[in-house]
């Protein structure tokens, strides 16, 4: 995935010590000796506190009294954080990710697709021909617009979501994007990758028919031949 941009000082250090634990390179349970990391980062203390209670909001840190702030078991993550998910894809777990990822979108953009063909509106239709129209030039390009690829992937899916008019499931738009960039990536810069764009395709014409089966079939082809792809 890119690299984050973080803003200022406390967005660096929120990043610098999100992915070390994400890592493992700071232990689940792990005490935190503050006064070290404060000269190690050459931050005050201040910054330090605010970054830590950036971290415990995404469930990465605890603090307790006599123990102090110490890193939380793995289960305690919000792993639906964007944050959280790009520190794993860039971390030694990145290939659990894209499984989990894979799974989560099994499970979710089927449904969405039929969903979608039942709700979608002129809006929705056109923003998935555009985003097929890029996913072309794209491929049109090959190798050298693998990042454009990705970002025409990306673009197409959230489509598809924000297509059902369900907030909830537009919302889970950041989880797909977050795991999809990477793995786009890399199959996007394979010389033999596939041309993505009819799978696509048939996901978009279901939908504008109107036809949910067929839309959600369509979408479980497309995810399925992404797995086979990729592993």
């Amino acid at each position: 995935m890119p690299a984050a941009r973080p803003r200022g000082i406390h967005g660096q250090v929120v990043q610098l010590l999100g992915s070390r634990i994400v890592a493992g390179d700071l232990a689940p349970g792990e005490t935190l000796d503050l006064p070290a990391l404060e000269r190690e980062l050459g931050v005050s203390h201040t910054v330090l506190r605010e970054s830590l209670r950036v971290l415990s909001t995404k469930g990465l840190v605890g603090a307790r009294q006599k123990r102090g702030t110490f890193i939380t078991d793995p289960q305690s993550w919000d792993m639906l954080d964007e944050d959280v998910l790009r520190w794993r894809a860039d971390s030694d777990d990145s290939s659990r990710l894209f499984d989990e990822l894979a799974e989560v979108r099994l499970i979710i953009e089927p449904a969405a697709a039929r969903l979608a063909a039942m709700r979608a509106k002129a809006a929705d239709l056109t923003a998935l021909e555009v985003a097929l129209e890029q996913m072309q030039r794209a491929a049109a390009a090959g190798q050298v617009a693998a990042d454009a690829a990705a970002e025409a992937d990306i673009g197409f899916h959230a489509a598809v979501l924000r297509a059902t008019h369900n907030r909830l499931i537009s919302g889970l738009r950041g989880v797909i994007e977050q795991g999809l960039r990477e793995r786009d990536l890399i199959v996007h810069a394979q010389p033999e990758a596939d041309d993505p764009v009819p799978g696509h395709r048939e996901v978009a014409d279901a939908i504008a028919r109107k036809d949910p089966d067929e839309a959600g079939a369509a979408m479980q082809s497309l995810l399925d031949d992404a797995s086979r792809h990729f592993s």
